[in-house]
């Protein structure tokens, strides 16, 4: 277990009460807890900003009806076989899809894909989110 190592922080009034009042929406129970989360994902930030490699998932809604649609998704999928780790396929009503796509490489090539898969046409909504895997 890494051992925890305490120092005081500085800050203006009107800032730390903004930044209680957003610990006590996100439900964080001390800012010490708070404070580690936003440390970790700037260090996170910055290592894949220098072409370090993460994990992430990309997230898509698309209408399962649009012609070819699917076969492009799958293309796309198949272009980028180095990245890809998995997917999940969700029905969400009759006309709309869910895709979930595990991928893993630099913050560059992971959001290339996404931006890929997002700007078909059908494809209502794309998102990355990326995670320290590490």
């Amino acid at each position: 277990m890494t051992k925890i190592k305490r120092f005081g922080v500085s800050l203006n009034e009107k800032l730390l009460k903004d930044f209680d009042s957003l610990i006590k929406i996100k439900g964080y129970p001390t800012r010490s807890k708070a404070i580690e989360d936003i440390i970790r994902e700037k260090l996170k930030e910055d290592a894949l900003a220098k072409g370090k490699k993460g994990t992430g998932a990309v997230i898509l809604v698309y209408d399962h009806h649009r012609r070819e649609l699917i076969a492009k998704l799958t293309d796309i999928q198949h272009d980028y076989s180095s990245l890809v780790i998995c997917n999940q396929h969700i029905h969400l009503d009759h006309h709309n899809c869910m895709e979930i796509i595990v991928v893993r490489g630099t913050r560059e090539k992971m959001q290339e894909f996404t931006d890929r898969l997002k700007s078909q046409k059908g494809v209502k909504f794309g998102s990355l989110t990326v995670a320290d895997s590490e």
